[in-house]
């Protein structure tokens, strides 16, 4: 007896009208009509199931305060980051936690159930960590919540900031963060990118840094931490986020940096929302947008993922834990605009994640967590361009999140009733 058997439903590798055989939390059998009794069935009608949406980089100790202790009038990165620095000290423990678990909730509505969140070290009291260590606990029946020691301001800048990232790592964070372009020199930068990753190889963890969020073409950390990622050995372990200074390099150093890259086994993330509101801020016209080099760096074999990066925060007002509104975002700025390009975009929010995360069982295949979401979309193209409607969302082979079907009532001379947005 299975417990759940999924019918009728698109994959998001082409194929089609296919079954999906669930038991005890666990795909027992992917192919076209399975037989056999279940306890519970549902038809997904030649739409979309995937495994669930991941996002690759968040802030979930700043999510869900915008206007604390008042809003970012200037839209840049340093304004965000000193507004964090003055809420700090207000922060409490609860508020931290109900935010958080507000927008996992969010989070799941939306088919994301995976997370790698950066939390800030560089308040000694690590009360960052200890509210997001309890939420990791809390929702881990039904969300990968992954957490990276992020010291916010600089871990040679900010008296103590190692100490305090060895502690966090210590009580369980689970990955090694840093900000080189926000130390006080360039060899600064270049020293802590050196310390980090051999922090990271001496506790056989990940590195996930914030690497040249900037629009200067001469902040060249990726560079130092590609060459430490291999002088380490931590190839397939290490991942820059943002890069966002590739945006205003010159080509022929890009030329060189990008194989370099490559070589090292360093993923990318780009945050689109994000990158193309901070960046650039200094800008007249011509305006840099200011989202790193996507498709050459998946051209060059460099896995690259986008993350949702915040959500009403010192940072940014807007966002709604929807992966798809990131992926359409970043199919526009980077102009993925080919068949394959779009789904290099949905790959960018599904698969490319889960890899650079680690997960275990993540994909639609026998022996892989019964985690799925279905989708109101025949293939992933549709979907983001509609930000498709969950239908239901799927963990371990239980319903977790359902909404209904997105359509509109119609009321015209000759037409149909409704439209639901889709060609055909």
């Amino acid at each position: 007896m299975l417990d759940l058997l999924v019918t009728h439903a698109n994959l998001p590798d082409g194929r089609s009208d296919v079954d999906i055989a669930i038991r005890d939390g666990r795909i027992v059998e992917v192919a076209p009509h399975i037989a056999g009794p279940a306890h519970s069935t549902i038809d997904a009608a030649d739409q979309l199931v995937i495994p669930p949406f991941v996002d690759a980089h968040f802030h979930m100790d700043a999510t869900l305060s915008y206007g604390l202790p008042r809003v970012n009038q200037s839209g840049t990165l340093l304004e965000g980051i000193a507004l964090w620095g003055e809420l700090k000290p207000q922060l409490t423990a609860d508020a931290l936690v109900q935010r958080a678990l507000t927008y996992c909730d969010w989070a799941v509505a939306k088919g994301l159930l995976a997370i790698r969140t950066h939390v800030d070290i560089c308040d000694p009291r690590l009360l960052a960590v200890a509210a997001l260590l309890d939420v990791k606990r809390r929702v881990a029946g039904y969300l990968d919540l992954q957490l990276v020691a992020f010291p916010q301001d600089g871990v040679l800048r900010s008296p103590g900031a190692m100490d305090n990232l060895r502690r966090a790592l210590d009580l369980g964070v689970d990955v090694v963060g840093g900000i080189p372009h926000f130390e006080r020199t360039m060899a600064d930068g270049a020293l802590s990118v050196q310390l980090l990753c051999e922090l990271a190889a001496e506790r056989g963890l990940r590195v996930d840094m914030h690497c040249d969020e900037t629009d200067d073409p001469l902040s060249r950390h990726i560079e130092t931490l590609a060459f430490h990622t291999q002088r380490l050995g931590l190839q397939g372990r290490v991942t820059g986020s943002h890069l966002t200074s590739m945006h205003s390099m010159d080509n022929y150093y890009v030329s060189k940096l990008i194989p370099l890259i490559a070589e090292a086994g360093v993923s990318a993330v780009a945050n689109p929302l994000i990158n193309i509101t901070i960046q650039g801020r200094h800008d007249t016209y011509p305006k840099r947008r200011g989202m790193t080099r996507v498709p050459e760096l998946l051209a060059a074999g460099v896995p690259v993922a986008f993350g949702h990066d915040c959500v009403m925060d010192p940072w940014y007002s807007l966002g709604s834990g929807d992966m798809l509104e990131v992926a359409h975002m970043g199919l526009h700025v980077a102009q993925m605009t080919s068949q394959a390009g779009m789904r290099a975009c949905f790959d960018a929010v599904t698969t490319i994640p889960a890899a650079i995360l680690g997960l275990e069982g993540y994909g639609i295949a026998a022996g892989c967590n019964a985690d799925l979401v279905l989708l109101q979309a025949r293939d992933p193209v549709e979907a983001i361009r509609l930000r498709a409607t969950r239908l239901a969302v799927i963990r371990r082979g239980k319903v977790i999140a359902r909404t209904p079907a997105a359509t509109a009532a119609l009321d015209l001379p000759g037409r149909p009733g409704e439209t639901s947005f889709r060609k055909g």
